[in-house]
């Protein structure tokens, strides 16, 4: 291998140190072949590693010359036809890679007729040159791929592409000299680049070939859409070619691509519509979005996911979504009856990828469960029994929070539909505060008895999500007090830790204020413990064979109030009670007892007419009854009433429960019958007989309250609602001083609604009532305007 003189020449003289550089060159290469690894080091290689040594070193050494190389200037040296000979050298070159027949080149004279070439100021020829045969051949490709038939149509262009490849990457290595000096300096198109944009102007921009591609690869594509197996390594080396020939090139493809595929998805859609149900329908559309993006993922470019996806949603989904949820017995109402969770699941991932696709799904899904609702709260029979009415609220709640859980992902946007809903509804029936209550008091009456820990939660957790939905939670607390009195005064309650762990849940959602009674209570039930200890250590206590006595002290203001009612208490209980009451005003000064003889239980041993013993427990009401029987064999009703005064009504109940319950009928009544009339007669039952010794008497209630008291506990919640609401605007108008009506309404609405939701109507009462007492004034100008008065 031989330096050219010239540029031997020019080199020493441009640069001192380039013979210590190109030593170093040199020296490597030599290393090379001592150590046996010069079988990569062909000849034509290594002229062209000298070669680009030769142009890196002129760009370092060109900054630093101080003059000016005369030998390359004296063009009468150089022979008068070396343009044309080495141009002739080089488009040979050219033919043969095009042709494949590399083996017959010398890459070395290749490399230094460029190199000449340029430096005698041939480049414009040389570049030319390139243009004009790289045209001609593409145009003899060109012919060649027109001429392929069928299948052969992609194969013969994607062969032809990838030679075409090679062969630009050979141009750039032999004419490397030229694109690093020639190129920058005119600003001329890079070897590599022009390859490209030829093969673009020349071939896939020719007009039979350029359609004929399109129409192929969506042939292609339908067909594979239809089942047919394709070459799927081919149409993604086309789709490359087109994508490395230009964004626009292969956008104005993707524009086709769409049209055609939105055409055959508005087609397709139309007829499953017309022949599937919504299931069906979906799973269809699903793996049509499937196949989509796997289509994509083989041999389309990634950005068109986005696009081909949509044309899916937008024809599939978007434009029969109304009908799809709607559709008879498969749409949406049947999917969430029958609790069909992969097809709900399903439509929710399909809906979810159109704008108002789960507003959709939310509107219909909140329709039918207020429908429901309304159903179960309205239902007569249900209404009969509180406590599977709470139950079945329970259960509602439960599937639909399985089927937001499970099918919709838990989407924020249904469980706000699903908790409005249930607000919706439950409020519609004006007793649900109560039958809440009672289903907690049935719970913790025996429905938990032998549960864990564990599960008690779980329930107290489940009723708690249903008092949320309450919008009269004070009438709740009503009804919950009564509850809890029952149960605390008659020992009734499966945990105390259960009762506490339910105080705590109200507490935690409404504030102290709203529990700070339901505790006072506790209170009262230790401290009685410790009056009661006390009594029996003092010497009031000293009653000989009298009746043991147990009494619960129960402060005023903690408790439901109870009318006292009347009832003559036998002589043997009235000395002990008198005896209690003497010691209790000793110890607490100030201190007024009343009797609540309708809320007390008695143990009582009796012997029946076989001699039969038993201990029977009953209530105060129905003691007073039995006493009576030691003193006369048959009473009436009226003669009953008298002697004790109980009310009526108690009375009736009190009877019932002893002598009209199979089992616990301890007395006998003539005429029998369920009902008590004023002339019945009862009798003790000497044929009473029970396989336990302790018999519980147990008083006949109604579950829920009669309409009586319902009629004194609505306008009792009423009352008390007026002196909140009073508070409210005080402390409101105390803040602000000046506040027009529309606004006082929203801010005590907003307070209160915690507790309850005051109606504007009441509001305005209460600030009617305000402005009497002089807490507030009227603008004298607006009306509207409230002034706060100090």
């Amino acid at each position: 291998m031989t330096l050219p003189v010239e540029a031997f020449k020019y080199l020493v003289v441009g640069d001192p140190k380039y013979a210590k550089k190109m030593w170093k060159l040199l020296e490597h290469v030599l290393h090379k072949i001592y150590s046996h690894k010069a079988t990569g080091l062909i000849s034509e290689e290594l002229y062209r590693l000298w070669l680009v040594g030769v142009l890196e070193l002129e760009k370092m050494s060109a900054p630093k010359r101080k003059f000016q190389i005369g030998p390359l200037k004296h063009q009468n040296m150089m022979d008068p036809n070396y343009a044309y000979k080495a141009w002739k050298i080089l488009e040979e070159g050219i033919h043969e890679i095009y042709n494949r027949n590399i083996s017959e080149l010398c890459f070395e004279e290749l490399y230094r007729n460029v190199y000449y070439m340029f430096r005698n100021k041939f480049g414009e020829k040389l570049y030319s040159g390139l243009v004009s045969t790289m045209t001609h051949h593409l145009e003899v490709i060109s012919k060649s791929i027109e001429a392929a038939q069928g299948g052969l149509f992609l194969e013969e262009l994607n062969r032809k592409w990838a030679e075409h490849k090679k062969a630009l990457q050979m141009f750039r290595d032999i004419l490397m000299s030229m694109d690093r000096t020639f190129i920058p300096s005119t600003h001329k198109t890079s070897v590599h680049e022009l390859g490209f944009n030829l093969w673009w102007d020349d071939i896939i921009h020719s007009a039979k070939i350029q359609t004929r591609l399109q129409d192929t690869f969506l042939d292609l594509v339908l067909r594979e859409r239809t089942g047919e197996v394709i070459n799927r390594g081919l149409m993604r080396n086309v789709i490359k070619m087109l994508m490395d020939s230009g964004s626009s090139v292969y956008d104005d493809f993707e524009k086709h691509f769409l049209e055609v595929s939105a055409d055959f998805y508005r087609a397709e859609s139309q007829q499953l519509i017309e022949c599937c149900d919504c299931g069906e329908y979906l799973k269809k559309a699903e793996r049509r979005l499937n196949e989509e993006m796997e289509r994509v993922s083989h041999y389309l470019d990634a950005k068109s996911e986005v696009k081909i996806t949509s044309v899916v949603e937008n024809e599939m989904v978007e434009n029969h979504m109304q009908r799809l949820v709607h559709m008879e017995n498969s749409g949406l109402v049947n999917m969430l009856v029958n609790d069909k969770y992969e097809d709900l699941k399903r439509m929710y991932s399909l809906f979810r990828r159109v704008p108002t696709g789960l507003y959709i799904i939310r509107d219909v899904m909140t329709s039918h469960i207020r429908n429901t609702g309304k159903q179960l709260v309205t239902d007569p029979e249900i209404l009969k029994d509180p406590v599977d009415f709470v139950q079945r609220l329970l259960n509602e709640k439960y599937e639909n929070d399985k089927i937001i859980n499970l099918a919709f992902n838990n989407d924020k946007t249904f469980q706000n539909a699903l908790n409005s809903s249930f607000e919706y509804f439950i409020n519609l029936n004006s007793g649900s505060p109560e039958f809440i209550s009672l289903f907690v008091d049935d719970k913790l009456r025996k429905g938990l008895k032998g549960v864990s820990e564990e599960d008690v939660e779980i329930v107290l957790d489940k009723v708690m999500r249903l008092f949320r939905y309450l919008q009269e939670k004070d009438v709740f607390e009503k009804y919950y007090k009564q509850h809890l009195a029952k149960r605390l005064l008659s020992g009734k309650t499966v945990s105390d830790d259960a009762e506490r762990s339910l105080i705590v849940k109200l507490k935690t959602e409404c504030g102290y204020q709203f529990t700070s009674k339901l505790e006072g209570m506790f209170t009262d039930m230790k401290t009685s413990e410790d009056t009661m200890q006390g009594f029996y250590a003092s010497r009031f206590a000293e009653t000989g064979d009298s009746p043991t006595l147990a009494v619960q002290v129960l402060t005023t203001g903690s408790w439901p109030t109870q009318p006292s009612a009347t009832c003559n208490l036998p002589a043997e209980i009235l000395g002990v009670c008198e005896k209690f009451r003497s010691y209790y005003l000793r110890t607490h000064t100030g201190g007024r007892l009343s009797w609540q003889t309708n809320m007390g239980t008695a143990d009582l041993k009796a012997t029946f007419g076989r001699g039969q013993k038993h201990k029977l427990n009953v209530s105060t009401h129905q003691m007073c009854v039995l006493m009576l029987f030691n003193n006369a064999d048959r009473l009436t009703y009226k003669e009953t009433e008298q002697a004790t005064e109980i009310p009526s009504s108690d009375l009736k109940r009190c009877l019932q429960s002893m002598a009209c319950v199979k089992g616990k009928n301890i007395l006998r009544k003539e005429p029998m019958s369920k009902d008590i009339a004023e002339d019945d007669a009862f009798f003790v039952n000497d044929k009473f007989s029970s396989k336990f010794y302790k018999v519980k008497i147990r008083t006949v209630v109604a579950q829920r309250e009669s309409k009586p008291e319902n009629q004194e506990t609505r306008p009792g919640v009423v009352e008390d609602r007026k002196p909140q609401i009073e508070a409210a605007i005080v402390r409101i108008m105390k803040s602000r001083i000046v506040l027009d009506h529309d606004n006082i309404v929203a801010e005590v609405t907003k307070q209160l609604q915690s507790r309850f939701l005051p109606s504007p109507v009441l509001i305005k009462k209460r600030i009617e009532s305000l402005i009497e007492r002089e807490f507030l004034e009227r603008d004298k100008v607006d009306r509207r305007l409230y002034r706060y008065l100090a």
